[in-house]
């Protein structure tokens, strides 16, 4: 599975921006209304969150993100292991409560 895979398995919700596509990262904004949606689907294609909004980061968690701002109390972690390379997808909401960053990863082993 790809980064570019992953978002187009999204491509049916609503994006507020896209401001990278690639096949190792991608960043989009997309509206917090619609964190469930999103949670979802991109649960189909990682797993369930290794790291919930509520939950505290652990230090697997911190060490995944370290070199991508790292994962705070308020954000969610997804992330699955393949052939060689991992995929990171971490959703970040924004101050505004009504905006939220995903970057999705590809972590090379």
């Amino acid at each position: 599975m790809s980064v570019k895979e992953i978002i187009k398995k999204c491509s049916r919700l609503s994006v507020y921006e896209q401001r990278v596509v690639k096949d190792d990262y991608a960043e989009l904004v997309f509206f917090s209304k619609d964190v469930v949606a999103w949670g979802e689907n991109i649960a189909e294609a990682l797993g369930p969150a290794i790291k919930s909004a509520e939950a505290k980061p652990t230090k697997n968690a911190l060490d995944l993100t370290k070199d991508h701002g790292g994962i705070w109390d308020n954000q969610t972690l997804f992330g699955k292991e393949f052939n060689g390379y991992s995929i990171i997808a971490m959703f970040c909401p924004w101050q505004d409560e009504v905006h939220t960053t995903l970057k999705i990863i590809c972590l090379k082993k």
